[in-house]
């Protein structure tokens, strides 16, 4: 397993606002999983208008090739094909008028859908 710090040792990194880390480790909790091992998989799939689209989901631990990064106590773990397209962005959680989630900024996308819900690299 690969790993990179909070302050970008490696020279790749995924940023994580502290309001997104808050949300997700509030939601591990929730689910019973161990904070100190588990974490949430920020990861890109086909899919979507654009071809590509991001997915998250809890995780008890890190697969053998994941770059795991963490911030604000959540670690976050990414694939290596995934790292390909996101590396250099941002994760944030956004409670608001219009809905509250977990939002990617992501520097490498040249084109997003007219929902946002994909993107082209």
């Amino acid at each position: 397993m690969s790993s990179t710090t909070a302050d970008g040792a490696s020279g790749i990194t995924i940023e994580v606002t502290e309001a997104a880390a808050d949300e997700a480790l509030r939601l591990l909790d929730s689910e019973g999983m161990d904070t100190d091992e588990a974490g949430l998989r920020l990861f890109v799939q086909q899919g979507g208008c654009a071809g590509l689209s991001y997915g998250m989901r809890f995780d008890f631990e890190p697969e053998a090739e994941d770059t795991v990064f963490e911030h604000h106590g959540l670690r976050v773990f990414v694939d290596e094909a995934s790292m390909n397209y996101i590396e250099g962005s941002r994760l944030d959680f956004e409670d608001g008028l219009q809905g509250e989630g977990f939002t990617v900024e992501n520097p490498n996308v040249v084109s997003e859908c007219g929902c946002g819900e994909s993107f082209r690299t």
